[in-house]
């Protein structure tokens, strides 16, 4: 057994998933939650404390004090803006990493404080290092594959997601009769799809793909039954994601509302993705 499990988490499913498998496993788990994002009622249940994102001395002290040797970043977070971030020493030690890495995107970012972590002690792993079941697995979820008209779509939003993770901007895009529609912007997919006019034309594809310089163990495109919701509403025939490279949050129910609302959701092999 690897000791107490250290979460960091943001908003959304993710951590609360993560949590229960571990716990329900046998393993203790710390959440350290970060302000403005993280749940209170996570924390609680699972004797956890919050820090700000500038706090990088304080989350290392609670986890440390907490007995974690392994810690799991999970759960979306907004990207800060630095000047407004009140750092203590430890932060403030990184923000020349920081304001370099900022020009550079988000990887370029999380990079930062991942490494601010492992110099402290911490083991950083993924999150489908603790519930590899979230991988999205090769073929469909659900009764609904991709139709041949959609694999223009498909391939079409690839290029177009690998171009933003190549920038280090974002994971997805939508195509639609093989035209780009839709390109992510750092305020993620949900935003995205919402931008989108409401249809019924069953046509299109969202795509989410790991950058490039994907950093594996934090930020894998993440799809749930929001996002098959949100395509749903925006007239999309599915959703594609590279099999084993992006995390599914409940499979079972992302199936079953695909099926319900008529949409599907794919893991592409790479020969696929063209």
């Amino acid at each position: 057994m690897a000791g107490r499990l250290g979460i960091i988490a943001g908003a959304g499913e993710l951590p609360k998933r993560i949590a229960a498998h571990a716990n329900a496993t046998g393993r203790e788990v710390f959440v350290l939650g970060l302000r403005g994002f993280a749940e209170k009622a996570l924390m609680d249940a699972y004797d956890g404390a919050e820090a700000a994102m500038g706090e990088i001395g304080k989350g290392i002290r609670l986890l440390s004090d907490a007995g974690c040797k392994e810690i799991v970043f999970a759960g979306a977070i907004k990207r800060p803006d630095l000047s407004a971030l009140k750092f203590d020493l430890r932060g403030t030690a990184l923000i020349p990493q920081l304001a370099v890495a900022a020009g550079k995107g988000d990887d370029a970012l999380l990079r930062v404080v991942l490494n601010a972590f492992e110099k402290a002690g911490f083991k950083v792993i993924g999150a489908d290092d603790v519930l590899g079941s979230l991988l999205a697995p090769t073929g469909s979820l659900g009764s609904r594959a991709p139709k041949d008209s959609d694999w223009p779509d498909i391939r079409a939003a690839a290029v177009a997601a690998l171009k933003l993770g190549t920038q280090d901007v974002a994971q997805g895009a939508i195509a639609r009769g093989g035209l780009v529609i839709a390109r992510e912007a750092r305020d993620g997919t949900d935003a995205m799809l919402g931008r989108l006019a409401a249809g019924n034309s069953s046509t299109g594809v969202l795509v989410k793909l790991p950058k490039p310089q994907q950093e594996r163990r934090i930020d894998l495109p993440t799809i749930g039954v929001q996002t098959v919701e949100g395509v749903a509403r925006a007239g999309l025939a599915g959703i594609a994601v590279e099999a084993g490279a992006a995390l599914v949050i409940d499979q079972t129910q992302v199936a079953l509302a695909a099926d319900r609302l008529g949409v599907f959701v794919y893991g592409c092999t790479k020969a696929e993705l063209g």
